[in-house]
């Protein structure tokens, strides 16, 4: 549902547009555009900031960049042009696709992302577990068992104060990212909890291949995984968790 029950005809206008994606996070956002987008992939949302905002979400390259448009009574302000319907906001996007963000940084706007999309497969190569076992009551319930689209496997990790590379036994359940000194050790080095993660990405910054890396706020943790095709895998599922909340 849009923000303007009271104004049906903009209701209208922007429900029609195919890349409006109504109350779409900011994190969400940028876990559709890098896993199922691609550079220039661009989308509309509502913004947190209320009524009459609305943020652009662009992918470029690895990263996504969010510009504000605002709803005024003339029409929508988008940087430092005005236009007097959505129509000319989206003709402007087929005419005029460069965007020049606050850091340099050019941004050619090359394909919506339409908002009815099939989503990409995330459960290839990944064991599927159930989360509750045969009963005929809510108690049969488990409470502790893992949740659907869990993983498990090695990974080479960075260590964060002594910069060397160690390989660790890694299991993935719910929320929480685990690393053990190795596979047989019923203790964790340390659990990783994916609520405060902002993004999971490949990182081509290190001298290895297969890398990607776990942005939060105090650190961001970078892994290596055994080929291109496993470290797909744990960034498609580390990212449909970041936005499901599973």
């Amino acid at each position: 549902m849009s923000y303007y029950s009271d104004t049906p005809s903009v209701d209208d206008e922007l429900e029609s547009l195919g890349w409006y994606h109504f109350d779409l996070s900011r994190h969400a956002a940028e876990a559709l555009l890098l896993s199922n987008g691609k550079d220039g992939s661009y989308l509309l949302r509502n913004s947190h900031e209320g009524p009459g905002s609305f943020a652009l979400s662009v992918r470029a390259k690895d990263s996504v960049k969010h510009f504000h448009v605002t709803r005024k009574s003339s029409g929508y302000a988008f940087g430092f042009n005005e236009f007097a319907s959505l129509q000319d906001f989206v003709s402007h996007f087929a005419n005029q696709p460069l965007l020049g963000s606050e850091t340099g940084t050019l941004i050619v706007l090359k394909c919506p992302y339409p908002w009815r999309v099939e989503e990409p497969s995330i459960y290839e190569s990944v064991r599927v577990h159930t989360a509750m076992q045969t009963g005929r009551t809510e108690s049969d319930l488990v409470a502790n068992a893992p949740s659907f689209g869990t993983k498990e496997g090695y990974l080479v990790k960075l260590g964060a104060v002594v910069k060397n590379w160690k390989q660790r036994w890694f299991t993935l359940n719910r929320n929480e990212l685990k690393y053990f000194k190795d596979k047989m050790f019923d203790e964790p080095i340390r659990t990783i909890d994916l609520t405060a993660c902002s993004a999971v990405q490949f990182d081509y910054s290190k001298d290895r291949v297969n890398c990607f890396c776990l942005v939060f706020p105090e650190r961001t943790f970078y892994l290596c995984a055994k080929s291109g095709v496993e470290a797909d895998e744990w960034i498609k599922i580390i990212r449909w968790k970041l936005m499901t909340g599973w």
